[in-house]
């Protein structure tokens, strides 16, 4: 019952829209025409509208009938996800599955993964959330998400447990017209140290960590697109993932820096699916993470950096 009205009376007007008659709707639904015609006039009473114009040869819609069907079709819709859901609870299936998303994580294995997930799981409610850099793994720890698709650098903290996904070659960058690019040879630190180099930063304000970086002087950016929008303006020079900078190394709106003194981890980063120790994900969770990966489980101990 939703407040005067049951689900069955819904069904009704729906299905003589769909059918184009009282008879018709009354077979599809295993009802006596009469008892269609009862009904319609009983709901068309308590609502106090006109829902069917009955003065041509086959019922239609009014203008309010129109858009009271529409709403009972999303009723009804939302009914059955309502059953659906439940039937998978009922079944094991977590009742939803949360995920947080870091910025460098590349799409289309993600997106191919997920798409796969809708198919073999069509009823889970999914969430999904993109954050700043070091977001994910926040995300895990206040149990506001069930599995983070993130960097984990320089290790795996001690309390998540994860699998490397796949490994994200970084190429230092800037623009033709940066001066850091006009230099011949491998850049040292002494070359690097004057100009700004575009840290992509965790938005908790921890801007302790100094992973990667090499330059004195350091903007900080949130979001990859406007870190890359800085380096075409030439304002600066970073490290970017390659898949995102294929088509403006092409295209000669960036080229490739040549540094000395670089960590050589700098240049491949590691993406890993990862839970917490203590909250083992649902059948849906461990799907995802077995078509993500495939990989063995790491652990090791938590700190925070910058990239």
């Amino acid at each position: 019952m939703i407040g005067t009205l049951t689900l069955d009376q819904l069904r009704i007007p729906v299905a003589i829209a769909d059918t184009g008659s009282f008879s018709a709707a009354g077979r599809a639904l295993g009802r006596a025409q009469s008892a269609i015609s009862q009904s319609i006039a009983g709901l068309e009473a308590v609502q106090g509208v006109t829902i069917f114009n009955r003065s041509g040869y086959r019922p239609t819609l009014t203008h309010a009938g129109r858009t009271l069907v529409a709403q009972a079709r999303l009723v009804l819709s939302s009914a059955a996800r309502f059953e659906a859901v439940a039937g998978g609870i009922r079944g094991g299936l977590e009742p939803e599955l949360r995920l947080a998303v870091d910025p460098l994580v590349p799409s289309d294995r993600l997106t191919d993964a997920l798409r796969e997930l809708r198919s073999r799981f069509p009823d889970l409610p999914v969430a999904f959330s993109t954050e700043g850099l070091g977001g994910a793994l926040r995300r895990l720890r206040l149990d506001t998400t069930d599995l983070a698709i993130c960097l984990l650098l320089p290790a795996v903290p001690g309390d998540i447990l994860a699998r490397p996904i796949l490994q994200m070659a970084m190429k230092a960058v800037a623009a033709p017209v940066h001066p850091l690019a006009r230099i011949d040879g491998p850049l040292t630190r002494d070359d690097l140290a004057p100009y700004i180099q575009l840290v992509l930063s965790d938005p908790s304000g921890d801007t302790d960590a100094n992973y990667g970086l090499l330059s004195e002087r350091r903007w900080r950016f949130v979001d990859l697109g406007r870190r890359l929008d800085f380096l075409h303006a030439g304002l600066g020079w970073c490290r970017m993932p390659d898949h995102m900078i294929e088509a403006s190394l092409s295209d000669g709106r960036l080229v490739a820096l040549d540094l000395a003194e670089d960590d050589p981890q700098a240049g491949n980063l590691v993406i890993h699916a990862a839970h917490r120790f203590d909250r083992t994900p649902g059948p849906a969770g461990r799907w995802l993470l077995e078509r993500l990966s495939g990989s063995e489980i790491l652990q090791s101990h938590p700190e925070r950096p910058s990239v």
